[in-house]
């Protein structure tokens, strides 16, 4: 008796944790999808992603990359929603403790899209968390006046935190929008 119990329990506390992640989750990403000239600009904000963990890795000298999947997705009535395109994004911090500045750069799936040095803290934050009216989607993918949405998973590297694999270090969000030509 003793044994089929433990199972259930194991269970319960597995369903707890995701739970609990997920909850996090829900409030962690921010996320705007904006239709213009033929592309869907996608912002997001990642509010509480600059930790102290994450500040104390930068600091340390560590190569610190946030990536981030983005996946513009259909709605589906019956089956599992349709997957229209991915895109991935590394944004990457690394500091140099000789000369007290942040090399910070941006790819967006595997092409490097931007390169800065900074000795500013709030624009690192601002890198690693915030994306702005990126164009990361094509209107010819979709149709009129259907519902789409937009959702983005967040990991950092390297990971800090408690949790063991697969629980720390990932976020997600999505938001909703409909496409009218």
């Amino acid at each position: 008796m003793r044994s089929s119990r433990a199972p259930l329990h194991l269970w319960g506390a597995l369903a707890l944790v995701v739970f609990s992640s997920t909850v996090l989750a829900a409030d962690g990403i921010r996320i705007t999808p904006l239709v213009r000239e033929g592309h869907v600009l996608v912002s997001f904000d990642v509010p509480n992603g600059f930790t102290d963990d994450v500040r104390e890795a930068i600091y340390s000298g560590l190569r610190t990359t946030v990536t981030y999947t983005v996946e513009l997705r259909a709605e589906a009535t019956i089956w599992i929603d349709r997957k229209i395109a991915t895109v991935v994004i590394g944004n990457t911090v690394q500091y140099d403790n000789l000369s007290r500045r942040h090399n910070i750069s941006r790819t967006v799936d595997g092409r490097l899209e931007d390169t800065r040095v900074t000795d500013d803290e709030v624009e690192v934050r601002e890198w690693l968390t915030r994306l702005e009216k990126l164009p990361l989607f094509k209107t010819s993918q979709l149709e009129p006046n259907r519902e789409y949405y937009v959702r983005v998973y967040a990991r950092a590297r390297p990971r800090t935190g408690a949790l063991p694999w697969p629980f720390e270090g990932s976020l997600s969000g999505q938001s909703k929008f409909t496409f009218i030509r």
